[in-house]
């Protein structure tokens, strides 16, 4: 699809939004000396009126680190315990910048700090899915950061750009707006080529994309690819995104301007994935691995069938019913992944049988499948999928 043609779904696209979640970067709002109050003040004035036009705001706002390392005199947390003690500090400055901030336009704000564990609990996502609802309905701005007090490696989201497309997810936005220290994506590094093109409008991230993207700053954690990442999981659950600079006045209003050329937008995939099914390919860890013979990859990347006992060759890692699992072919590439039915003990006993066999090897039957297609998603190693928009549903 040309430019041109795609640049003809965004006014369609942006006149639509009623739900919007705004990432904030640490480059946007801090600098080497900590919170820039200024930027905090300048933006929550234009989140202020995107509010007052009756759009249901979400902000997810990173800030912590770089507030508390200004305050503890610690120019780079290294270890665990030092990104921890250094978030909890600067987390309460943060906060208080923008309640002040807030506060002076007659606005609520609520402080929602997540790792990944409350998302990847079905339970605990559902409880914050209600939460966000829930003030959004009182009219208060929720403020979202992962909770790096608590969070150690395995917990945690990465960086803040893959945190606000889950959110994004989260609270079934219509729009994902991440502010950055560039204007938008560019057919080449605009800090180093003068010659470097802003593209408006991107249709899919995939690979070529990605392979464009530059590394991060030292103050965050996320660069280009992070947010070229994070577009394509909005884009998998029909979400669009905007990449935009945050530290020009006036962008919000201007990103959401259907006739306004600000950023670059990135558009919703027309295949996008259910909100669960987006949870499963993008919010959960994989517990264990199944890997599965050729005959079984075909009937579940190609003709979106379930997974049979009769299709694993080996099971690792351990796993009880109802975890994620990763499903591998024989070259060993991730192809797919799902919500198991059995445990990891009871699937290697019944590796390879028959469906009908499971009754008499177990003692029971949950049913035929091993990974139901109903809680199934093919992934990006599948035979025919490229890029990260690669997700799909069985």
């Amino acid at each position: 699809m040309a430019e041109a043609s795609q640049s003809a779904r965004k006014p369609a696209i942006l006149a639509r939004v009623r739900r919007v979640v705004i990432k904030i970067g640490s480059g946007v709002i801090a600098d080497e000396r900590g919170l820039d109050a200024g930027q905090i003040e300048r933006l929550a004035g234009e989140i202020a009126e995107l509010h007052r036009a009756g759009l249901a705001v979400t902000v997810v706002s990173s800030g912590a680190i770089a507030a508390g390392r200004s305050i503890l005199g610690i120019a780079a947390p290294r270890s665990i315990p030092e990104r921890q003690a250094t978030a909890a500090v600067g987390q309460i400055l943060l906060m208080s910048e923008w309640r002040r901030a807030f506060d002076a336009r007659g606005i609520t704000v609520a402080q929602i700090l997540l790792d990944a564990d409350d998302l990847a609990d079905r339970r605990r996502w559902l409880n914050a899915e209600h939460a966000v609802a829930s003030l959004h309905a009182s009219r208060i701005v929720p403020i979202v950061n992962e909770n790096d007090t608590v969070a150690v490696d395995e917990l945690k989201f990465g960086d803040n750009d893959n945190l606000s497309a889950l959110v994004a997810n989260l609270v079934a936005a219509d729009l994902l707006v991440v502010l950055s220290d560039v204007a938008g994506f560019y057919d080449a590094n605009p800090k180093t080529d003068p010659a470097a093109r802003r593209i408006a409008v991107v249709e899919r991230v995939d690979e070529r994309l990605l392979a464009l993207a530059s590394g991060g700053s030292s103050l965050g954690t996320g660069g280009m690819r992070s947010k070229l990442t994070a577009a394509g999981k909005a884009a998998e659950a029909g979400i669009a995104t905007v990449i935009a600079d945050g530290r020009s006045p006036g962008t919000l209003g201007r990103a959401l301007d259907p006739a306004a050329d600000e950023g670059t937008l990135f558009l919703p995939l027309d295949d996008a994935l259910a909100r669960r099914k987006h949870w499963i390919a993008h919010t959960l860890k994989p517990a264990g691995t199944l890997a599965c013979d050729e005959g079984a990859r075909d009937a579940v990347a190609r003709r979106g069938r379930s997974l049979l006992p009769s299709g694993i060759t080996s099971v690792s890692g351990r796993f009880e019913a109802g975890d994620c699992v990763s499903l591998v072919g024989p070259d060993g590439r991730e192809f797919a992944r799902g919500l198991a039915i059995y445990g990891a003990a009871e699937v290697a006993r019944i590796a390879g049988r028959q469906s009908a066999e499971v009754e008499a090897i177990l003692g029971f039957q949950m049913g035929d499948a091993v990974v139901h297609r109903n809680d199934l998603v093919v992934t990006a190693g599948a035979p025919g999928a490229s890029g990260s928009g690669a997700a799909r549903a069985s």
